[in-house]
């Protein structure tokens, strides 16, 4: 294993993950949908918990464990929006929040296409955005997420490296294509301040300053 393999196993595997995520984990291998690694949920935890986050939307549910990341790092009593097309997925997710200790009214579950059901999202009303649903849609979900999300709130992309393929020019498939154009688009957004962490598969992070 080179250094760069180890540094990044050591720093995956810093926070061991509980029963209840390790589940989840399991759930969402049945179910085919792929989480966040845990590199990178404790980092939407620990941004969660920074901002003392009342209100959150994740754009993908899977099989809820970026939700219990985030819903531990929120305040007691904040609210998580979470929005799938696949109706299993957060059949799954509401099981994995409540073995975690989370009251129902904790998650309001959006079942339905995330570019039809952001637009009647309220704009400015979320401390934080999560986008990790369909790669080829992330333009269209970074547009939403400027709008939702409150000035000095964040806006957090999970697979912004996607397995390695967006620092690879020679990628040029529409999923790895669309991860790359977002993040140039905030990248050059002049009320984003972003940066590029290498946790999980690439966690872009931005605020939003205006």
């Amino acid at each position: 294993m080179s250094t760069d393999a180890a540094n990044w196993a050591y720093a995956e595997d810093f926070v061991a993950e509980d029963r209840v995520l390790l589940t989840a984990r399991d759930a969402a291998d049945q179910l085919g949908c792929v989480p966040v690694l845990p590199g990178a949920g404790r980092a939407l935890q620990l941004f969660a918990t920074a901002l003392g986050a009342r209100s959150v939307v994740e754009i993908g549910t899977g099989a809820g464990v970026s939700g219990t990341y985030l819903l531990r790092g929120m305040v007691p009593g904040g609210t998580l929006t979470s929005i799938d097309v696949e109706a299993e997925h957060q059949k799954a997710a509401r099981s994995t929040l409540t073995a975690a200790g989370f009251a129902p009214e904790r998650a309001r579950m959006i079942t339905g296409r995330a570019l039809d059901v952001l637009p009647r999202l309220a704009d400015g009303a979320y401390d934080l955005v999560l986008i990790d649903a369909r790669k080829k849609e992330y333009p269209e979900y970074l547009e939403q997420a400027k709008r939702l999300v409150r000035v000095g709130g964040i806006i957090a992309i999970d697979n912004a490296l996607w397995h390695g393929r967006v620092p690879d020019p020679a990628q040029r498939d529409a999923d790895t294509t669309a991860v790359r154009t977002t993040l140039k688009l905030v990248r050059d957004d002049e009320d984003l301040e972003p940066v590029l962490l290498a946790a999980g598969d690439g966690l872009l992070v931005a605020v939003k300053t205006a």
